[in-house]
């Protein structure tokens, strides 16, 4: 059964330790803090950071108070991402459910960034040879930075010390998802994740609009990968019918240069 993680915004102090924890295991190198909204550093996701805690000031009751919510790879249980490659350097893991990424097949195309409804995938824009950068769950199949094959929570998940991250079945997890939001009127009554574009490992529950932290409203309940179908289906037909017509264009004008080329001969 596909693993998850619950992400319970209310639960957050913002210490970041989920942060740090990401960059020590995934050995990513730290840059020179840059801030928006005065705590939240780097501003988002890129080729070097998996993972950042955003910082928002909500209005409650009359009163202002800040929340903050950890962002990553949602590991989308059908993801458009390795939908849209076709060098197959994205793959999903129905074990853990982790959505992993092999930059040894990746073509740099960034089909996936587009194709991404979470705004997930970034580009190693500051490397010479750039490639696809995002969060890969904590799997590893070569051994190096896996936890999940170990039994073992995220990096992230492990460090958390207020149980704001919360690492287990997914369908476990829903459960306890709608018990807190059941029990406590505070909550916004909706898991995200439960069903956005087919539904995601990774979910959360929330006392101010997921919008705040830049979620997409109405994302549907259909998998992303379902609307591209009709049209992928008919790529090799395309494929096949664009070779073949190069192929009778270049045998047509290969022929009329030997005609001309005759021609000439015979007014010499």
């Amino acid at each position: 059964m596909a693993k998850g993680v619950l992400v319970d915004i209310t639960k957050c102090i913002g210490c970041k330790a989920c942060q740090v924890a990401c960059k020590q295991w995934n050995d990513l190198p730290a840059k020179i803090p840059e801030f928006v909204d005065g705590l939240t550093g780097p501003p988002d996701m890129d080729g070097d950071t998996y993972t950042v805690v955003k910082f928002k000031v909500a209005e409650m009751a009359g009163d202002y108070k800040i929340r903050s919510a950890k962002k990553q790879c949602m590991h989308c249980l059908h993801p458009a991402c390795a939908s849209a490659c076709f060098a197959k350097a994205l793959e999903k893991d129905a074990k853990t459910g982790a959505v992993i990424y092999h930059p040894h097949l990746c073509v740099g195309c960034r089909y996936c960034m587009l194709a991404c409804p979470f705004d997930v995938p970034k580009y190693q824009w500051e490397k010479t040879f750039p490639l696809i950068s995002k969060c890969q769950f904590c799997f590893d199949p070569e051994d190096k930075y896996d936890r999940l094959s170990y039994g073992k929570p995220p990096a992230c998940v492990d460090t958390c010390i207020t149980g704001a991250l919360v690492y287990g079945e997914r369908d476990e997890l829903l459960k306890e998802a709608w018990n807190r939001i059941n029990s406590d009127p505070s909550y916004i009554k909706k898991v995200l994740g439960e069903k956005e574009a087919g539904g995601t490992s990774w979910l959360y529950i929330s006392d101010v609009p997921f919008e705040e932290f830049g979620f997409r409203p109405n994302l549907g309940t259909k998998p992303l990968p379902e609307y591209s179908h009709d049209f992928l289906k008919y790529t090799p037909i395309i494929a096949l019918g664009w070779g073949t017509l190069l192929t009778v264009l270049y045998h047509y004008t290969k022929r009329r240069e030997q005609i001309a080329s005759e021609k000439k001969d015979v007014h010499l």
